[in-house]
């Protein structure tokens, strides 16, 4: 989450540029990102619902930038807890150990931070400067007590190449919610929980435990029509 810069590994053999590591993260941005992200499978579920996985990524913890080349000190670098990019190559993606822009033809559509101790400054303004500069669409911010980020949830859309705020609605008291363009869902700040809604159903997307319900709901459905018939026929 910081520009913070490890050795690049730069070109590698047949002439592939290949990005370097990032830096190894603070504690505590490894414990929000796994509390908001990871644990609870946000990741996973969003990429399952946005689909087409040859041509989307869905990432994090890999550098964007803008060339293929050796960097100089100061020129724009991050590494974002969570981005999106539609119509691009994940291949290229993988080989070159991150995002860059002029070999993808394109910025990555969507970027989230999560607000932890160590980040929360960087993330409302350096971060906000440096992903509007790499010409990232949305850039999203969410925050569990509003304390680092000094609100719970914010976005930013890229209009005329500045940044201008998405609008927050307050569904009720611990409910804040915000519309997606890039992704086509709204994203909620619920009780401290980060949470993907589908316009279309007004529901959570798809989640482990939602699908595991919903096979379930089925499978019992089923007994108990077996069951009618059984009934039926036995007179």
């Amino acid at each position: 989450m910081t520009t913070a810069d490890t050795a690049a590994k730069g070109p590698q053999p047949g002439g592939r540029f290949e990005l370097p590591d990032i830096p190894d993260r603070d504690p505590d941005e490894k414990m929000t990102n796994a509390k908001h992200l990871h644990e609870p499978g946000n990741t996973h579920h969003l990429a399952q619902h946005l689909g087409s996985l040859e041509t989307t990524l869905v990432s994090a913890d890999r550098y964007i930038t803008m060339l293929p080349e050796f960097l100089p000190s100061g020129s724009v670098r991050r590494y974002p807890d969570l981005f999106v990019a539609f119509g691009v190559d994940p291949a290229a993606y993988q080989s070159s150990n991150g995002y860059i822009i002029s070999e993808q033809g394109k910025p990555p559509d969507f970027v989230l931070e999560v607000a932890s101790r160590s980040t929360g400054t960087e993330d409302t303004g350096p971060k906000r400067r440096d992903y509007e500069a790499l010409g990232v669409l949305e850039y999203w911010r969410f925050d569990e007590t509003g304390q680092y980020h000094k609100t719970r949830l914010a976005g930013d859309r890229l209009v005329d190449g500045r940044y201008q705020p998405i609008a927050i609605e307050e569904l009720e008291a611990e409910i804040l919610q915000g519309y997606s363009q890039a992704l086509n869902l709204y994203l909620r700040w619920e009780n401290g929980v980060l949470a993907w809604i589908d316009p279309a159903t007004e529901r959570h997307i798809a989640t482990f435990l939602s699908e595991r319900a919903r096979a379930e709901a089925a499978e019992s459905r089923v007994r108990e029509l077996e069951e009618e018939i059984r009934r039926l026929r036995d007179g």
